[in-house]
C-alpha cells in the first residue's frame, strides 16, 4: 500500500475485496474454536432467590422506625454477619459441603460465590416523592452442582432473614435499655438539682429574685411604721415628762402638808397658837372673832395630835401611813406615769424591732445581685436537667413503642418473594457468549491480518500510485492478459509479479515516460 497519497473510498473497497478471504477465515474459525473451548471449563450453576423489603405497617407519622440506616448499608452489614465463620461452619457441617476439603477453603468459596444484587426501584412511581429505597434484592449463589447451589442459597436466604429480624429486635431492645439507663441518670441529676435549689431557697428565704419587689414594699412599710412609732414614742416621752413634773409639784405640796402634820411641828404649832390665844385674851374678849378662830385652830391641832398618837399606838409605820394617805390625784399621776413607762418601753422595743427588720431587709436588698446570680445558675442547671429528663422520657416512650412494634413484626420486614431456584442450565460457561466473543475476536484478528498484509504490499495498481511513487506522468497503459483466461477471451485481473497492477476496472501494463 502506497502511503504517500490520500486514500479514497474506492481504495478502501478495493482493499476489502483483495483481503476478504483473510478477514472471513479467522472470523469463521475462531468462534467455532471458542465454542468448543467452552466445553473445557467446569460448568457452574447459579441459584437465585428474591427478598422483598416491605415498609412498616404503622404510618411513620405515628411511630418512627427504630432502624433509620439505609437498606443497602444494612444489607451489607447483614451479609458480613451471615458470612462469618461461626455462622457458615454449622451450615457446612449440616449440608456436608466439606467432603474432605479444607473448611476454610469452603468458607472462602462460599463468600466469593455469594452475591447480593439490589432490585432497581420503579422511579416512575417515586419521581414525585423522591423516594429511592430498594424495594428488594436478589441473592445469588454459584456452585459446581445445581442441587448444592439451591441448598446453599436457601440456607443463606433463611439466615439473612433471621439475621434481619434479630438485628432489628436487638437494636430496638438495646435502644430502649440505653434510654432507660439515661432516664435513670437524668432523674438522679434532676433530683440533685432539685435538692440544691430547695436548699438554696431555704437558705436565702426572702432574698430570691422574685422577693425583691416584695422586700422593697415591706421596707417602705416598715419605714412608715418606724416614723409613726418614733412619733408615738416622742409623744409618750413628752406626756410622761409633763405628768412627772405635775407629780413632782403635787408631791412637794403634799409633803409640805405632811410636814405640817408632824407631831413635833403640831406641838410647836399648838404652843404658838396657845401663846397667840393668851395674847388675844389680854386684849379681847372670848367672843372676839380672832379669839374664836385661834381657839378652833387649837382644837383642830389637838385633834390631829390625838389621831397621830393613836396611829403611833397601833404600831403603823409612818411611811406606810404617808403612802396610804397619798391623795388620789398623786396616785392617778403615778398610774399615768407607769402607763407612760410601759408605752415608752413597748414603743422602744417596737422601734428596735423595726430597725432590726429594716437592717435585715436592707441587707437582703444589698445581697440580691449575688443571690440572683447564684439562683440563675441553679435555675439554669435545673431547667437543663428537667429538659434532658423530659426529652429522654419522650424518647424512652417512643422506643418502647418501637420495640413493641418490632416484636409484633409491624415494622419494616423482609419477606421471601421467590425461593431459591433450581438452575436448569449452567451459568458458566455461557457457550453463546463464548461464540459471540470468538466471532468478535476472529473479526478483529481478520481485520488486523488484512491490515498487516496491506501494509506489506508495495504493488502499484493505479495511476495515483505511480504518480505518488515516482512523481512521473504515465504515457500509455498496456492491459495485462492472463494466459489462463486468454482461451476464454477474457482479460486477466491477476497481478503479475512485476510492478504493474490492477486499476480496479481492468489490468494494464504501464509504459512510463523516460
Amino acid at each position: 500500500m502506497i502511503q504517500n497519497r490520500e486514500l479514497t473510498m474506492d481504495d478502501y473497497l478495493a482493499m476489502l475485496r483483495r483481503r476478504l478471504a483473510a478477514i472471513l477465515l479467522p472470523a469463521l474459525l475462531v468462534p467455532v474454536a471458542a465454542y468448543f473451548l467452552s466445553y473445557a471449563f467446569t460448568p457452574r450453576f447459579t441459584s437465585q432467590s428474591l427478598i422483598l423489603v416491605e415498609t412498616q405497617k404503622v404510618p411513620e407519622g405515628y411511630v418512627q422506625p427504630v432502624v433509620t440506616s439505609a437498606i443497602a448499608q444494612r444489607i451489607a452489614t447483614m451479609q458480613q454477619q451471615v458470612l462469618s465463620q461461626n455462622r457458615l461452619q454449622p451450615m457446612i457441617d449440616r449440608l456436608g459441603l466439606a467432603n474432605g476439603k479444607n473448611v476454610d477453603d469452603v468458607i472462602d468459596g462460599i463468600r466469593k460465590n455469594f452475591v447480593i444484587e439490589g432490585v432497581a426501584p420503579d422511579l416512575s412511581k417515586n419521581h414525585r416523592t423522591g423516594q429511592s429505597d430498594v424495594p428488594g434484592f436478589y441473592l445469588n449463589f454459584t456452585a459446581d452442582s445445581a442441587s448444592a447451589a439451591q441448598q446453599v442459597c436457601t440456607e443463606l436466604t433463611s439466615m439473612l432473614l433471621a439475621e434481619n429480624l434479630k438485628t432489628r429486635e436487638q437494636v430496638a431492645q438495646s435502644t430502649t435499655e440505653f434510654l432507660v439507663r439515661q432516664v435513670e441518670q437524668a432523674k438522679r441529676d434532676l433530683d440533685d438539682q432539685d435538692a440544691k435549689l430547695a436548699s438554696f431557697k431555704k437558705r436565702y428565704l426572702g432574698q430570691l429574685p422574685g422577693d425583691e419587689d416584695n422586700n422593697i414594699k415591706l421596707l417602705m412599710g416598715m419605714d412608715a411604721q418606724l416614723d409613726a412609732n418614733t412619733q408615738a414614742l416622742n409623744r409618750a416621752q413628752q406626756d410622761r415628762a409633763y405628768a412627772q413634773s405635775i407629780l413632782s409639784q403635787q408631791l412637794s405640796a403634799w409633803k409640805a402638808s405632811q410636814a405640817a402634820m408632824n407631831p413635833d411641828s403640831l406641838e410647836k404649832q399648838l404652843a404658838e397658837l396657845q401663846n397667840q390665844l393668851i395674847s388675844l385674851r389680854t386684849r379681847y374678849t372670848d367672843d372676839y372673832p380672832d379669839v374664836l378662830k385661834v381657839q378652833s385652830q387649837i382644837a383642830e391641832v389637838k385633834k390631829k395630835l390625838a389621831e397621830i398618837n393613836a396611829a403611833s399606838a397601833q404600831g403603823a409605820s409612818s411611811a406606810e401611813k404617808g403612802s396610804a394617805n397619798e391623795p388620789a390625784e398623786i396616785q392617778q399621776l403615778r398610774l399615768q406615769i407607769h402607763q407612760y413607762d410601759g408605752t415608752i418601753a413597748q414603743d422602744t422595743r417596737e422601734q428596735q424591732r423595726l430597725q432590726d427588720s429594716i437592717h435585715t431587709f436592707q441587707g437582703r436588698l444589698a445581697l440580691s445581685p449575688g443571690v440572683e446570680e447564684q439562683y440563675k445558675q441553679l435555675t439554669r442547671g435545673y431547667e437543663t436537667a428537667q429538659k434532658v429528663y423530659n426529652d429522654l422520657m419522650v424518647k424512652k416512650s417512643a422506643s418502647e413503642i418501637q420495640t413493641d412494634m418490632e416484636r409484633r413484626q409491624e415494622g419494616e420486614q423482609m419477606s421471601l418473594l421467590n425461593p431459591a431456584s433450581f438452575p436448569d442450565a449452567p451459568s458458566f460457561p455461557n457457550r453463546l457468549l463464548f461464540g459471540l466473543g470468538g466471532a468478535g475476536a476472529g473479526l478483529a484478528l481478520g481485520l488486523g491480518l488484512a491490515l498487516w498484509l496491506e501494509m506489506r504490499d508495495k504493488a502499484l495498481r493505479t495511476e495515483q500510485d505511480v504518480l505518488a511513487a515516482l512523481s512521473l506522468p504515465m504515457l500509455v497503459a498496456v492491459p495485462w492478459i492472463d494466459p489462463a483466461n486468454a482461451k476464454n477471451g477474457k482479460n486477466g485481473r491477476k497481478k503479475p509479479p512485476t510492478q504493474a497492477g490492477d486499476s480496479g476496472k481492468k489490468g494494464k501494463l504501464s509504459i512510463l515516460e523516460v
